[in-house]
């Protein structure tokens, strides 16, 4: 009986290589992290706007709601929830994941058993509360 070996990866072709190599979920994690803290950087003018406009009178409060309902110009308010959201989830996502890397640091769990509980972890809680808040935001509750 002959066992099928898997493929070891030491330079990867692009073009070759990148469609059949299977990235563990820590992997993911990590990459994921990198966008979010992109996403928020990229987002801070928005987020700098929609946290002036909440807290400088009454009437700016009034348009930051109506942000949420009506929209803001031609960007309808379904848009700006979505980009809420994805705020949301960029924020919570990079919150866990630099936990977990925290943690990693702390106390030197660097093994693939762990990496891969902490990912799954990080995953699970960041899109579940992203979940809770999103309805939140789109007035399931």
């Amino acid at each position: 009986m002959t066992t099928k070996t898997r493929p070891q990866f030491t330079n990867l072709n692009v073009f070759k290589d990148l469609t059949t190599y299977r990235l563990p979920i820590a992997g993911f994690v990590s990459i994921l992290h990198r966008i979010s803290g992109l996403l928020m950087f990229l987002l801070l003018p928005f987020v700098v706007w929609l946290f002036d406009t909440s807290l400088t009178s009454e009437i700016s409060f009034e348009v930051f709601r109506s942000a949420f309902v009506a929209g803001i110009g031609f960007v309808p308010a379904v848009v700006v929830k979505l980009v809420v959201l994805a705020l949301i989830w960029a924020y919570l996502h990079h919150f866990c994941a630099g936990l977990r890397h925290l943690w990693m640091d702390a106390t030197h769990s660097v093994s693939k058993e762990q990496g891969k509980f902490s990912a799954i972890a990080v995953m699970t809680i960041s899109l579940l509360l992203t979940a809770a808040l999103g309805a939140k935001l789109f007035g399931a509750y």
